[in-house]
């Protein structure tokens, strides 16, 4: 059974008609997330101008967060439209990612270039120890690391609720020794769904999944590599708060 914490890549999506002509492969895949790290790439330079141009805005940012979302559920429960939608996807969350690393630049000098930098070369270190087998996710791992993305996810959308109505989450946002915690803990378990991610790709093009889930598994690596980089900028800011 394939488990992931990954909302993208969840148990059911390998059910598929098994008469498909052509398959998905990890170098389709490969392919796929290089297309859409692109995409990504081209609307966060055009956020970041905007952010940081004569009349700074963040109005691009909300656009791409609400189309992100609308089109990320639309790709999860829509799995076949992966090719159009994975790729608008990307398209949003460039905008959002441009925007805020922008607000972040603007106070930290060069700590996206940090923040980039240990977002790949984390995804790189795992991909390495994945590929040579000095990881391999048990059940059991799998299971802790489902549990530990689902309190997180549990904690923020609290914390969220909360700020509604005037009332702050020290522990997420504070610069002192348990925010900083906090925020290595997270960095830890977004970290650690990647390894999630490149077992469920693995699984998928054993398993004979069709061409179209190349675009799919592309997308939910995307998802956990955007919230990899915005735990750990939000890190290095609490550090950098604190010289």
């Amino acid at each position: 059974m394939i488990r992931t914490s990954n909302p993208a890549l969840n148990n059911d999506v390998f059910v598929f008609d098994h008469y498909e002509q052509t398959h998905m492969t990890v170098r389709g895949t490969t392919l796929k997330t290089g297309v859409l790290l692109a995409f990504v790439l081209m609307t966060a330079v055009f956020s970041w101008t905007q952010a940081l141009g004569e009349n700074p805005s963040m109005g691009w940012l909300w656009i791409g967060l609400i189309g992100g979302l609308i089109t990320a559920i639309i790709t999860i429960f829509k799995k076949r439209l992966a090719p159009i939608t994975a790729p608008i996807y990307a398209l949003f969350e460039g905008l959002v990612l441009g925007g805020i690393s922008a607000f972040f630049e603007a106070q930290y000098q060069g700590i996206v270039f940090q923040a980039v930098a240990l977002t790949f070369g984390t995804m790189g270190v795992l991909l390495v120890a994945y590929m040579t087998g000095l990881i391999r996710p048990s059940e059991k791992f799998k299971l802790g690391v489902i549990a530990a993305t689902g309190g997180i996810a549990v904690f923020y959308l609290v914390s969220l609720v909360l700020g509604v109505f005037g009332i702050g989450v020290p522990l997420i946002h504070s610069n002192g020794l348990l925010g900083i915690g906090f925020s290595v803990f997270v960095v830890i378990i977004a970290a650690l769904n990647l390894v999630l991610d490149f077992d469920f790709i693995e699984k998928g093009t054993n398993a004979g999944a069709p061409k179209y889930m190349e675009w799919y598994a592309a997308f939910g690596l995307l998802v956990t590599l955007v919230w990899l980089y915005i735990e750990i900028l939000r890190l290095l800011a609490k550090l950098n708060s604190r010289r």
